[in-house]
Parts: structure tokens; sequence; C-alpha cells
């Protein structure tokens, strides 16, 4: 017999087997000698009250053992089946792959980018002497954007496919059961190369291909039919149907689809800055207490403000986290954050954005750039600023409101440096206004935010792609394209890893249904 329950237990006891047993007997009122073992199904931090507790849900098994779950994947080898091309080798492209494993579908990643271990001496260049590889970053490479910027796994994309299948493929490539349960699944950068590695062996193993620094340059199309992709190197890869999953940051594939005369839109996003404190700031703030403790994890938030009929938002918020240079291009700064796994860096940072409605960018609103030019403005101005080798400018939070230059910035993780500027000289004046508005509001609504310990770096703009490639809801397809999916974040059908992961397994569902 199995009966599920809710406990409640003070930190440092949510992992003690005997003291979880002897709650789940209490809770389900049943002698503990006829629990044999029980299963955690959801596990979260509350701390709404005066005193910090976990909250665990269990399924707890009456007289019977329970036996752990084995998670591995045995996958068909597909060789010699029909090859699909999948551009991009992030989370999208990756899923995708797997899934038309699945099918019975041979996938051939092309991948701008180097694999995980190569892509760590670019962003050692990065972070060091302020040098962008172009093709290799933040951004591009093996795993895309997420893989060396967290590898969060919270997602509200529950309705969009299966979220736990999702996380399972992770278990069974490396990742801990944790991101299971856990109620803010996080895998943390230095784990996730390892994992994204097994995945790509996987996709080997099974007789799919994976090509690295190969650039697409352009879609061969043949009366409204996908034929196949033309490679920098003037090579040509042949497949009927082709899954373009290539991140928001893809500018230059944006433009190759639009001067083929293939549809693109320009869409909504947001901008602003990234927002560090000094990690304990935050502790305090949200476990009401002076020191948090060795059993309580580094603390996180999420605040929202409407301010004159636009949200002001924080998102991809990095407890014990590092902000990172996340540029494509030698003229720019784009900032994300990150954290490695057990979140033991002293800061937390959080972008904190106001959102961008099409209404909001001047131009002709058909101009299918629009948006993307007004990021890219943004990101030029902030590089400006900052005076070169990827120098982000930064002002105190509070210097920031009042509208002063900081006389001096505090400690903070962003690599390659900061320089106090005005950042009125890099946001546009009416995403200035709102931040300046929305930060004291937040202050409001958690004790001890609004501070000048606090430190804004320009500038945070890959929130999402501000170009999307628009498909049909039921075959995935490309409206003018037959063989051609849309995918993922740079098409602007997902917004993180999960929701990239789930929309790269329905495209591939959707190739195999277009082959059927």
């Amino acid at each position: 017999m199995i009966k599920e329950a809710e406990i409640v237990c003070p930190p440092g006891q949510q992992e003690d087997e005997a003291v979880l047993t002897a709650l789940a007997s209490t809770a389900i009122n049943i002698p503990q000698k006829r629990i044999k073992g029980f299963k955690v199904l959801k596990r979260s931090i509350d701390a709404r009250g005066r005193k910090v507790l976990y909250r665990m849900q269990l399924s707890i098994y009456i007289d019977e053992p329970y036996t752990p779950e084995i998670y591995n994947h045995q996958y068909k080898n597909v060789k010699d089946a029909k090859p699909v091309i999948i551009v991009g080798a992030g989370p999208a492209g990756l899923f995708a792959a797997l899934q038309c494993i699945g099918q019975g579908l041979k996938p051939i990643i092309v991948e701008r980018g180097k694999d995980v271990k190569q892509r760590r001496r670019d962003l050692a260049n990065i972070n060091k002497q302020g040098l962008v590889n172009p093709e290799s970053n933040y951004c591009f490479g093996e795993g895309g954007a997420g893989t060396y910027s967290d590898g969060k796994l919270y997602t509200r994309s529950t309705k969009r496919g299966d979220v736990t299948g999702v996380l399972k493929t992770f278990v069974a490539h490396g990742a801990t059961e944790d991101i299971l349960v856990d109620a803010r699944p996080h895998i943390g950068t230095n784990k996730l190369p390892q994992i994204i590695t097994a995945m790509r062996e996987s996709i080997l193993n099974a007789g799919g291909e994976v090509l690295f620094d190969t650039k697409v340059t352009s879609l061969l199309v043949s009366f409204g039919k996908m034929q196949g992709v033309q490679l920098a190197n003037s090579e040509k890869l042949m497949a009927d149907a082709v899954i373009l999953a290539t991140g928001h940051s893809a500018h230059d594939m944006f433009r190759m689809l639009h001067a083929q005369g293939i549809l693109i839109e320009a869409k909504p996003f947001a901008l602003g800055v990234r927002i560090e404190h000094p990690q304990e700031i935050i502790d305090r703030a949200q476990y009401h207490c002076e020191y948090r403790g060795p059993d309580l994890p580094p603390s996180y938030y999420n605040l929202v403000e409407q301010v004159d009929d636009r949200g002001v938002f924080s998102f991809c918020m990095c407890p014990g986290g590092i902000i990172a240079p996340c540029a494509t291009a030698a003229d720019e700064i784009v900032v994300n954050g990150w954290s490695p796994s057990k979140r033991n860096n002293p800061f937390a940072n959080s972008g904190t954005v106001v959102q961008i409605n099409m209404e909001d960018v001047k131009g002709d609103m058909a101009d299918p750039f629009r948006m993307l030019d007004f990021q890219q403005k943004a990101e030029h101005l902030a590089f400006k600023a900052g005076g070169g080798n990827l120098v982000a400018p930064a002002q105190r939070m509070v210097d920031f409101v009042e509208r002063r230059v900081s006389a001096n910035l505090p400690v903070n993780s962003y690599l390659p440096g900061c320089k106090s500027v005005d950042l009125i000289e890099v946001l546009p004046d009416w995403i200035h206004a709102r931040l300046r508005k929305a930060l004291p509001a937040f202050g409001r609504k958690m004790k001890g935010y609004y501070t000048n310990e606090a430190i804004l770096v320009g500038v945070e703009s890959r929130t999402s792609s501000p170009i999307k490639v628009p498909r049909d809801r039921e075959t995935y397809q490309h409206p003018q394209v037959a063989g051609l999916f849309p995918c993922g974040e740079g098409a602007g059908y997902a917004g993180g890893i999960i929701s990239a992961a789930i929309d790269g397994v329905n495209c591939a569902d959707g190739v195999a249904r277009f082959f059927a």
C-alpha cells in the first residue's frame, strides 16, 4: 500500500531518513515498523513564518519495499535512418536530436561553436582579456547559452509538454535526482558540461552526428520545400527536414532568413540591468535571521512591479552567483548571471528589466529588425560607456535612483571589470525612469533590497529573442517552407532550458508526423 502525505521539518533534517520516517508515520497514523520506505515527490522551503521550514510531499510505502527508479535510456540505432538536420546544439537542439532518435530518425546537429570542453578557453579569454570569439562564447557552442550560465530548470511551461520527462533525461545523463523534487531545480554551471557531453555521446552512440565549428550560411529551399543547408565551408547537407534551433543571439541567422525571403517578425522583449547584492543581504531579508547557517541554501527572490503601464521584474535570479560577460561580438556589452552547483559565491544577482512592447520602439512597424536594432543600440552604448575590453558600465543602486554618478563601486563578481557611469547614458530614458521608480518599491517589498551596497551592471538585453520565426501551431512548420521547423528560444517559442527542451521534443515529433 502507498499513501501520500505532506511533512514539515526544520533545516538540517530534510535528508535524515529516520526523522522523515517518524514524521511520515505521524502524518498517516501508521506505526513506523510498517513503513518500509518513502519517495520524496516535492521539496520546497517555506520562509513565510518566523521559522524557516522544509515542506516535503512523500509517497510512503506501507508493508512493501520502495524500489528506487533507475533512470536510463536505451536509444535505438538510427545510423541508416532518414536524416533530420538540427541547426544548434543548445537544449532545444539536443532534446530534438534525442527525440528524433526515439522516433526512428537520424539527427545531424550542426553547431557553429565548439564542444563544451573547448569552449572553456574562449570563455577564459572573454573573462580575463575581454576578447570575444564570435563563434564560441557564452551564447554559442555545445549546450547553448544555458551551459555556462547556470542550468536553472525552474519553468512555468508545464502545459507545453512533459517537464518530468525532460528532467529525467537530465538525470539519466548525470544530473542528481534532486532536480526531480526541488521546487526550484538547478544543476550548476560546473556540472552541466559533463551532462551535455553525456547527451552528445548518447546521440553519437545511436548513430546520430554532431558537427562542431560548422556554420550554416543559407537554407536550401526548392519550390517551398526544404532540401538541406549550405555550410560556410561550401559543403551541402541534404535533408527534407530542418529544425532551426539557433538560440536568441544568432542575429546573422535572422538576417540570412530575411535575405532569402523567409518570413520573420519583430517581437517584444525586455531590457534593463543585472543587479548584484551581497548574498547575506538577501538571506537576511528572506530568512528573517542575521546568519543563514549551513542547513539552508542561499536564498533567492522574485520581484515585480507595474510602473507606468509596463512590467518591471526580476528574472534569472542567481543565488551565490556570478555576473558573466555574454557578448557575441567585440563591440557590445551583454551581461547575464550564473551559479555553481553549491551556489557558494558571496553575491546574489538577478536580471532586472522593463518590458518593451512593439509600440515603444520607433520605426517602420513592418521592419522585422526594429526590436533587434533597438537591442543592439543599447549593447553598443554600454560598450562605449565602459571604454572597451568588455568593461561594463555600472552604478550603485541608490545613486542610480537619485541620479548621481557613484564615487566608487562595490566589490563585485563581474570579472572584466566595471566603470562608474550614469546609466542614463546607456538606457533609454523611459526604461531608466521606470527602473528608478521600481527599485525603491522593491525595497519596500523586501527589507534591505534598496541599498547602495547593490550594484547595477548594464546591460541585461538578451532576455528573449527580439525576433520571431513564425510557424503553424499544429505542424510546427514555417508557413512558407515545408520541412522547416523553427524551434526554441531563438525562434520565439521558449524562455529557458526546460521550455526550450520541451519545444525541441515537440518539433521532433512534428518532423515525425511530417515524414509519416
